[in-house]
């Protein structure tokens, strides 16, 4: 057979292993995978270099349209191929509208309209006013549902995202279970954090260790117990976004055992900083929930490492530099870091830590894929999507604000120095991302949606 690409001498990670050996590629998929394959278009050496599936970015958000001055299609999902990103799965908020009805998600892919440099499936909003539109979006293809049972959205704006009280949630998740997607649910205690921040607040207690101890683990604990339970009534599989603290992954393990369908994100910012580097960062560096200290991220390398948390997510969630501004609590909260995800993961995972290859394909790509129905994306498998990150190991760099393709250079990585490089990035079988050429002009992303597949 004659291929369109045959990449050769690179470590691919398989689903249980990494071996040195050849890919080939046609039409966009994998055509086979073994040593001495021939008869390519294009050959590519990846001699000294891990090539791991594209990774799935479970946690995206791009604010286009409405806010696209905070991230648009083009910046974030640029950044998204310069990081090793081939999918995201994009949130129903910060956009405007909010994406939780047939009409705002066409609008989503009106803007998108040539701009997608990397594919980009979609979740919708489960929001306090959107019980009776919940079947447009199942009708659209959404691969998920997400809510907030802490406070978000801006009371201002109409048609911004609201979150959802114990009864909207119960309700909704009546319904969502006809369509065999899960919720996703950002949890903390609503009451608890709010009210907290406005005591400290009061009394001028406004550095990075207040705000952190304004949203205490027991605050998400509380949300995680209280949703499991609520959706187990419902028979409703949901999905925690990124759980902060081992306590709260532990909840999850527990109902997963006890036969629940649930499954655990969290975010490489929990794992490479805590919260002494949060307060010298400063507000770059504020996200709910918070930065946690040193002993509670080693209890989350813990979890990690046993399998206890299904995949990591990038919660990309940028904005203008002038929001990033004034004291803790009035700050935006959220970080930019989709770029950095595999290269600092696989730094301190793989290079630091010890964690194995498969392990670290499993919970950038492909635990995603099979969590969100993605069938063609995740992993290095015949008949899959070819969609891979090539990584450079042992090849430190300090990340500057020049080398982010966001819209605002702005993230937490700044002056960091990382101790691996995504070398190239392929998607469906072209370059999307070469480390010394850039990232390709030429937009070849698309959207994906759960009847189109």
């Amino acid at each position: 057979m004659s291929y369109d690409l045959i990449i050769k001498n690179g470590t691919v990670i398989l689903e249980s292993e990494a071996v040195i050996t050849d890919i080939a590629v046609k039409n966009g998929k994998i055509a086979a995978i073994g040593n001495e394959l021939t008869h390519a278009k294009e050959e590519i050496d990846a001699s000294g270099l891990v090539i791991s599936p594209g990774m799935v970015d479970s946690h995206a958000h791009i604010s286009e349209p409405g806010r696209t001055h905070w991230e648009g299609y083009q910046t974030g999902t640029r950044s998204a191929a310069k990081g090793g990103i081939t999918t995201i799965i994009e949130m129903p908020l910060n956009q405007l509208p909010a994406t939780v009805d047939r009409e705002s998600i066409e609008l989503k892919f009106d803007a998108a309209s040539g701009k997608l440099s990397v594919d980009a499936a979609q979740y919708g909003g489960l929001v306090s006013y959107n019980l009776d539109k919940l079947h447009e979006l199942n009708d659209v293809g959404v691969v998920g549902f997400k809510c907030f049972v802490a406070t978000c959205g801006d009371r201002d704006i109409d048609n911004d995202f609201r979150d959802v009280n114990d009864f909207q949630f119960l309700r909704g998740a009546e319904i969502i279970s006809e369509y065999g997607s899960p919720i996703l649910i950002h949890c903390e205690n609503a009451i608890i954090c709010d009210e907290l921040g406005k005591e400290a607040e009061a009394e001028g207690r406004l550095t990075a260790h207040d705000y952190v101890a304004s949203r205490p683990v027991y605050t998400e604990v509380e949300a995680i117990r209280r949703v499991l339970y609520l959706a187990k009534v419902a028979n409703c599989p949901i999905h925690i976004c990124h759980i902060s603290s081992p306590e709260g992954v532990e909840e999850v393990t527990k109902a997963r055992n006890e036969g629940q369908r649930v499954t655990a994100e969290s975010c490489p910012h929990y794992f490479a900083l805590t919260t002494d580097e949060f307060a010298k960062i400063g507000n770059t560096a504020k996200c709910s929930p918070p930065i946690r200290d040193g002993e509670n991220q080693k209890g989350m390398w813990e979890k990690l490492f046993n399998g206890e948390i299904d995949c990591l997510g990038s919660d990309h969630s940028p904005c203008p530099p002038e929001m990033k501004a004034g004291h803790i609590f009035k700050s935006w909260g959220g970080i930019a870091g989709m770029q950095n995800c595999i290269d600092l993961m696989f730094d301190e995972a793989v290079q630091k830590r010890g964690m194995s290859l498969p392990l670290f394909a499993k919970i950038m790509a492909t635990n995603a894929a099979r969590i969100f129905g993605l069938k063609h994306k995740g992993s290095i498998v015949v008949g899959k999507d070819a969609d891979f990150v090539f990584i450079k190991p042992n090849s430190s760099y300090e990340l500057k604000a020049e080398d982010l393709e966001y819209r605002h250079k702005i993230s937490p990585y700044i002056g960091r120095k990382i101790g691996a490089q995504v070398a190239r990035t392929i998607l469906r079988g072209q370059t999307i991302y070469d480390i010394e050429t850039g990232v390709s002009e030429t937009p070849i992303g698309k959207f994906i949606l759960k009847h189109n597949q």
